[in-house]
């Protein structure tokens, strides 16, 4: 990101990059700060969500328990662009940088050269969020600072210097020079495939399990009716097991749709069986 300084009556803005998640798809955000004379003050704009607004508790919290000194004068964190709605505290981690950039504290050149993104626990822990795939993936090239526990899932989109830490004073810390960014981390290669039901288990249903085969072996859609307790499900499950497994395009995709419903990835990262789901037939689509 490009860095902006203001010296005017003491005022000074700081900026650096970060990322919001919009359904399953990542949206990179620019998260700027003014800090200037005026009443004390901390003050959110861009269209942050009731979560985002909580970031000034959480990031004060955390500022303070890392033996940091917060800004007793007016600021305001600008997050942009303004016209898309931010949700989620996956911008904590960068709203609290760069506060400490704007009041001097940490180098703003620093800040402004890397993407930041996590949650932020009131002790200044770093923790994960959902959605980190999508999140790395709409953020420019560069070194990217994660939660240590989301680090394989910030690897896996490609093309980026993956930072992993584990809280804002080591982070501070790598900013003022006093220490080096911790190591990447090292994502396996080949992701072995978790062990499912097996339509060998099957017996019976002759019919079925041909059909099965063969929608398998064309790419052909299959169509089961019949009533309650007929093995619908059944050969359902099994039939995932007769598709080979997902190439590079479609594992990143199924995997970031899991990274952002939060739930948890295999040790390779990426998600290589295809996946499936069974609703039940009263399911309401409103929460």
């Amino acid at each position: 990101m490009r860095l902006s300084s203001l010296s005017v009556e003491d005022a000074v803005l700081a900026t650096t990059s970060s990322a919001s998640l919009v359904g399953t798809d990542g949206l990179a955000v620019t998260v700027e700060a003014h800090v200037g004379p005026g009443l004390p003050g901390f003050t959110v704009v861009g269209l942050p969500d009731a979560s985002c607004r909580e970031v000034r508790d959480r990031a004060r919290a955390a500022t303070l328990c890392s033996g940091l000194t917060w800004p007793n004068q007016r600021t305001t964190v600008n997050l942009a662009p303004s016209g898309e709605r931010k949700v989620g505290s996956s911008l904590d981690l960068a709203v609290a940088v760069v506060v400490l950039a704007a009041s001097g504290q940490v180098p703003l050149d620093a800040v402004a050269a890397v993407s930041l993104i996590g949650e932020l626990g009131l002790d200044g822990s770093v923790r994960p969020v959902p959605g980190v795939v999508a999140m790395v993936a709409a953020l420019a090239c560069g070194p990217v600072v994660v939660p240590t526990d989301s680090a394989v899932e910030a690897s896996l989109p490609g093309g980026h210097q993956v930072v992993p830490v584990d809280t804002l004073a080591e982070i501070v810390a790598v900013l003022r020079g006093r220490r080096r960014w911790p190591s990447p981390p090292v994502v396996s290669v080949v992701a072995e495939l978790a062990a499912g039901p097996d339509l060998a288990d099957v017996r019976g249903n002759p019919v079925a399990r041909r059909a099965l085969e063969v929608a398998a072996a064309g790419g052909h859609n299959l169509l089961m009716v019949g009533p309650p307790g007929s093995g619908k499900t059944m050969l359902a499950e099994r039939m995932v097991g007769l598709l080979p497994p997902l190439d590079d395009d479609t594992a990143l995709e199924v995997t970031r749709v899991h990274s952002a419903a939060g739930q948890r990835l295999p040790a390779g990262g990426l998600i290589r069986r295809p996946p499936l789901r069974a609703p039940h037939h009263g399911a309401s689509g409103w929460r």
